[in-house]
Order: C-alpha cells, then structure tokens, then sequence
C-alpha cells in the first residue's frame, strides 16, 4: 500500500465504527456539497451538525478534516471527529495551521498512543512527515530506522531531543547518532543532556565538556550517568582549564 493509500486507510479510529453518531443521517450529502457548506461564512451550527451526522459525507477525508477545523464547530463535535480519524488523518490534521492549538494537542497526543500498535512502515512514514511532538516520541521507538527518519524530521524540536535522551539510558545507538548529529551535537543544551548519559563515547565527552564553564560541568558531572572512569578524564581537564 503506498503512502497516501495510507493517509486514508491507516490505523483504527479510537472509538466507535469510524462514523459520527448514527442514526441521524440526512439524504446523503455528496463530498463537494458539504465542503460548500462548510465554506460558507453564513454556516450555521446547526448545518455543521447536520453534516457531521450525515454518514455518506463524513466517509470524505476531506470534509472530515473540514468538520474539525471549522471554528463554528461546537467542540464536543470536533473532538468526537478528531478521535475517529484515521492515524494519517491525525498527522494531517495536527499539521494543519488553521487547527485550533488545543485539538492539535489532543491529536498529537492520539497519535503517540496508537504508536505501538502501528506498522513499522507507518511509523517510517510518520516520522518523516508528523509534528515535531510526535516526532520526538518516535525517537523513542526500539526500530533505527524509525528514530533515524524521526531525528532528521524538519519539525523536531530541541526539547524533543534532550527529552528522548533522558528517557533512553538503554538505547546506545540512539546516544551515539546524536553525538555524531550535524545538527543536534552543536546545540549546548543537547550536549549538555549527551553528558549526562551513559553512553556518549569519551571522545565527543571531551569535545563537549571542553565548551562548557567549569561550574556547570561539575553541576552536569554530579548527575551524570557516564561511567566513572569518563568523569575522571573530564574533571581532569576541568582542572588543566
């Protein structure tokens, strides 16, 4: 199945049958016509409840993603859609730069949990595309090749990266790719939790350590995980500095 196969099939919605309170279902609304509905600045409240219980148009990714970023939407609709889409739909709409900040919290957040239960290939996908707070829960993920994809993601933030240090004392490979990272092993905050794992090589400790003020490395030194032969090498140059 391709990627955008993908967009629409993938994953399960959370609850439910995938469709929006049955049982209230107008004619059938055909894809177009609820899309002008819903761009009509006159829309009504009432319309958008119509729409959202009309089950031919709520088969539409497109509307549904509509629905839940339509500000006249009343929000227990909204969440109700947003639980119900689809893992790619997630994506898209927590991507989307109309979307209220709040519901692209609570997909985000839908997102990582239905991680574990997702193909190894759709975590792929989503760790190339996907917000950068679901990005940095991939960079947890036990597969490379998904927290690779994850770690190169243009939308990956800093704390995502000091956070998945923090919480991967057991991943070596994961510590040493962002010792060796052209972007995150330049960053000071970034090498400032690489010298608090166990795992970064002493050479990128020594390269680390030598730019950072004595106080702090001693405070960093004092919480570190590194082994204590490492320690030793790096309060030795804090006192050849």
């Amino acid at each position: 199945m391709d990627e955008a196969s993908q967009v629409e099939h993938s994953g399960h919605p959370a609850d439910g049958d995938g469709s929006i309170e049955p049982g209230r279902d107008s004619p059938g609304l055909s894809e177009d016509l609820a899309l002008a509905r819903l761009k009509d600045s006159e829309v009504t409240k009432e319309s958008i409840e119509e729409i959202a219980h009309d089950s031919a148009a709520m088969k539409s990714r497109k509307v549904r993603l509509a629905l839940a970023t339509h500000a006249r939407t009343p929000r227990r609709i909204a969440l109700r859609v947003i639980r119900e889409l689809y893992t790619f739909e997630l994506m898209q709409f927590a991507l989307l730069p109309v979307a209220p900040a709040d519901l692209k919290r609570i997909a985000d957040e839908l997102l990582i949990g239905r991680l574990a239960s997702i193909t190894l290939g759709e975590r792929i996908a989503l760790a190339r595309r996907c917000s950068g707070v679901v990005a940095g829960g991939l960079l947890l993920d036990k597969e490379s090749r998904v927290w690779q994809t994850a770690l190169e993601n243009p939308r990956l933030t800093e704390i995502g990266v000091i956070r998945a240090l923090a919480k991967t004392r057991g991943s070596r490979a994961f510590v040493e790719a962002v010792c060796y990272h052209a972007k995150w092993s330049v960053r000071i905050e970034v090498r400032y939790a690489l010298l608090r794992s166990a795992y970064t090589p002493l050479t990128k400790a020594i390269e680390f350590a030598r730019r950072i003020p004595p106080p702090q490395l001693r405070d960093i030194l004092h919480v570190s995980k590194l082994p204590e032969s490492v320690k030793r090498v790096l309060r030795k140059e804090i006192q050849e500095s």
